[in-house]
């Protein structure tokens, strides 16, 4: 797995990414979300088999991050299909939004 420089991600993602990397989980693509973000919520990408978006799953819930959904995904590129990547997505504030009301 690449080393990354934690100090260049986004502070609201960071603790996330750094967490599953501690898990060896291999990301490759994060945002915070939010206006002027590239994602409406914070967002982490990762790649791996079948069952690394389980794996990735259970660490995720191990350290205690808020997880929101976690997807298999393909992206399009031109034309082209690529993929298929993990995209693992939190809520703020530790809340889901269709629990607010609970």
């Amino acid at each position: 797995m690449t080393a990354i420089k934690y100090s260049a991600l986004d502070s609201e993602i960071r603790p996330m990414v750094r967490a599953l990397r501690a898990h060896d989980v291999e990301t490759f693509e994060s945002c915070q979300g939010g206006t002027g973000h590239a994602y409406p919520v914070r967002t982490v990408r990762f790649h791996g088999e079948k069952d690394e978006g389980f794996r990735a799953y259970a660490a995720a819930i191990r350290e205690g991050l808020p997880v929101d959904a976690l997807r298999r995904v393909w992206l399009t590129v031109g034309e082209e299909l690529t993929g298929p990547y993990w995209e693992m997505t939190f809520h703020s504030r530790g809340q889901r939004p269709d629990e607010s009301a609970t």
